[in-house]
């Protein structure tokens, strides 16, 4: 399966389209700043550094039809609650205010800033599903544990670079560029790259009876997000 991404420029709202490609990054390690396990925002208690979930929405009978990520920006979160659809969630993150919304390709909010829309998203089998909305800050070199979800994690780049590497290879995402999708129970590690602070938005679409994240202690990484 090929996974389309959509980004929009904010200054004349042409589209544009986008394949995953593998990118190489050349970035020293460092001694690993987080353990992989993200805590709820409001624990956050002035942190930077590390994953921070914002919300946590369950989704009940999704549409057997290839669902997308859609992100909306919005001055007010009562614009952005007004606009809100069907599996809409209204996050206020990384300095803005969104609209997180998982839905058919085709679907757009009555009101907002289009940011892009990242899909299809494989789905896991499940009798219920919940979408976990974070945000993740690294410095170059910070890399997450080895660990794997119940459903696909996908990620939309604000700042910075990241690095996923899985046992398929390595995905790069630059500040504004395609999203990146892992699906569920891959392992995965992942690092922050390039030269400033990386700041990402990422989704969790998972078997809602499921913990959210595991440590994966049967794959090592050959340290491909370092070359």
């Amino acid at each position: 399966m090929q996974f389309i991404f959509r980004t929009w420029n904010t200054q004349n709202s042409v589209a544009t389209i986008a394949f995953v490609a593998l990118i190489s990054a050349s970035v020293p390690r460092v001694q690993a700043q987080t353990d992989g396990t993200c805590i709820p925002i409001s624990e956050r208690a002035g942190r930077e550094l590390g994953c921070f979930i914002t919300a946590r929405e369950i989704l009940d009978d999704l549409p057997q039809v290839p669902l997308y990520w859609h992100l909306d920006t919005y001055r007010t979160r009562a614009a952005a609650d007004a606009a809100k659809g069907p599996r809409g969630t209204t996050v206020e993150s990384l300095g803005k205010i969104w609209l997180f919304t998982i839905a058919e390709a085709a679907w757009r909010p009555t009101s907002g800033e289009r940011v892009a829309e990242i899909g299809p998203l494989p789905l896991v089998q499940a009798n219920q599903h919940a979408a976990v909305y974070m945000e993740g800050v690294f410095k170059p070199g910070m890399a997450s544990r080895v660990h794997r979800h119940p459903g696909a994690e996908a990620w939309y780049t604000l700042a910075g670079e990241m690095c996923v590497e899985t046992p398929a290879g390595k995905l790069v995402q630059l500040a504004g560029g395609p999203g990146v999708i892992v699906p569920g129970g891959e392992p995965m590690e992942l690092m922050g790259t390039g030269t400033a602070i990386r700041r990402s938005l990422v989704l969790i679409l998972q078997d809602a009876s499921q913990p959210r994240s595991t440590p994966a202690m049967d794959w090592i990484p050959k340290g491909l997000c370092k070359q």
